[in-house]
């Protein structure tokens, strides 16, 4: 167990592992009690042992006095290193970490703010190499102790994409999920490099603005509640880039010296968003030029191509043929797709937090992977499977909007959707052509459809004479109604 030794002149915490000493550590003069300190034993993980000279307020002689439990919301503490006031102390916090402006300035200010040592973490979830690269010393040059990077990718398509394809989960109408299906997969990576590095907090950098500060702290709270959350842009008194700016260059952090893009853009390897600028218009079209993993549709090849997505149990396994790993896979239709000018999406969505946002999707590969899984559907099942299928993939991914990915209610779900879909498999051929995909033919060895029923022509199983019958009980509850209307 750590202990906290204060004398007249440092503070010195005594761990198991390492004592870390703060000189210069002065007490405010208007406290009566160590009750007003407001600090967390929970905090220190630690009893706190107070050591003062004689002539202090305190007891001449040393004892123990156990520090007061404070709530979560009491920012205030007694202790102050080289006269910054602490908001309380923290050991080490996971950061999730990008290299920009925002994320640099936000090691610095952990450290200044908490006491705290800062290890940057990054989830490559096929952003691209170019967002990678240099970011160890951009790291370690902001402060921080250490940069963890993990390839999240396969997981990313086969244990988060993969199941909303196969629920069919759309948001309102139009959006893929591309931000809201990365987020927890992130957030949860962040859970688990915490516990390897001994953190007993994380931070994100999301602003109270948007709907990722939800999904990553609603990731946190269902793998691990233990674990405090810093989020700077609720407390420090930073409010633009400019601000940032000055911040980082006070605390002699490189500033990006890329040119800052107009828009605010996520990508993985699912889709690419695009949000800000003359998009916040929602009358404006937006500029060609801002297109990044889609051509112009009208500058597509003059020729379509044709693609056959092999599917198994709901989930695609094949291009043409050609067994791929889900992330493989997708890149790949990324590529083809992309070509095409296939799956650009403009919508005004409700965000969670309330406001509506005007946002341009990319999602190519999403965009063939779901027109494929839907078709192959019409073979494999029934009328009302698909109708609760429907209903159901409407909440589905309203949860997964929500940040609720560890929820039991979209886990539950996601069993049912497995469940239904185990005889959806088969093949179904599509046409790119010009920013449009069209399905040319369907195939299963689990087909519902029979060409000897659905035939026009007469068969042994489907006599048209019965339709007589089963028409006039069908109509019933309306030839009822109308009787009655007319006193019949």
């Amino acid at each position: 167990m750590a202990q906290l030794a204060i004398s007249s002149s440092n503070v010195i915490f005594h761990g198991s592992k390492r004592a870390q000493i703060y000189d210069k550590v002065h007490w405010s003069s208007k406290m009566d009690s160590l009750q007003e300190l407001g600090v967390k034993a929970s905090e220190f993980q630690c009893h706190a042992i107070v050591q003062t000279r004689a002539n202090s307020g305190f007891a001449s002689n040393n004892h123990a006095i156990r520090a007061v439990l404070a709530s979560d919301k009491d920012n205030m503490t007694s202790a102050s290193v080289d006269g910054k006031f602490l908001r309380k102390k923290l050991n080490k916090v996971v950061l999730a970490y990008s290299g920009g402006l925002d994320t640099s300035v936000i090691v610095p200010w952990l450290r200044e703010n908490y006491g705290c040592e800062v290890v940057c973490f990054t989830a490559d979830v096929g952003q691209g190499l170019q967002e990678l690269e240099g970011l160890e010393q951009k790291a370690k040059a902001s402060g921080a102790c250490q940069l963890v990077v993990k390839d999240l990718k396969e997981e990313f398509v086969k244990d988060f994409i993969f199941p909303c394809l196969r629920a069919g989960a759309i948001y309102e109408r139009k959006y893929l999920l591309g931000t809201s299906m990365a987020r927890p997969v992130i957030a949860k990576a962040m859970v688990d490099v915490a516990k390897e590095v001994g953190a007993d907090a994380v931070s994100h950098g999301c602003t109270g603005k948007g709907n990722d500060q939800v999904r990553f702290e609603l990731t946190f709270f269902a793998l691990n509640p233990e674990l405090s959350c810093v989020v700077p842009w609720r407390e420090w008194e930073i409010t633009g880039r400019e601000d940032a700016i000055e911040y980082a260059i006070k605390h002699n952090v490189p500033v990006p010296v890329t040119k800052k893009s107009i828009y605010s853009r996520d990508r993985n390897l699912w889709h690419l968003s695009h949000e800000g600028d003359i998009l916040e218009d929602p009358a404006n079209e937006p500029a060609e030029d801002m297109y990044m993993m889609t051509v112009d549709p009208i500058k597509a090849p003059n020729e379509p191509e044709y693609l056959k997505i092999g599917i198994v149990e709901g989930l695609p396994v094949s291009i043409n043929g050609k067994e791929l790993s889900p992330a493989s896979l997708l890149a790949e239709l990324n590529e083809i797709g992309g070509k095409h000018g296939i799956g650009r999406i403009d919508m005004v969505e409700n965000r969670l937090v309330g406001m509506k946002s005007r946002g341009v999707y990319e999602t190519p590969g999403g965009t063939i992977l779901f027109t494929a899984a839907r078709e192959l559907e019409s073979l494999t099942l029934d009328r009302e499977t698909i109708q609760i299928k429907d209903i159901l993939a409407l909440k589905y991914a309203e949860l997964v909007y929500a940040g609720r990915w560890f929820d039991p209610l979209r886990e539950s779900m996601d069993a049912f959707m497995k469940e239904i879909t185990k005889t959806t498999t088969g093949s179904v051929t599509l046409k790119l052509y010009k920013g449009s995909v069209s399905v040319t033919g369907r195939e299963s060895s689990n087909s519902l459809y029979r060409q000897d029923i659905s035939s026009f022509e007469n068969g042994d199983i489907y006599n048209q004479a019965d339709a007589a019958g089963f028409i006039r009980l069908y109509g019933l509850p309306m030839r009822v109604r109308a009787m009655l209307e007319k006193g019949l």
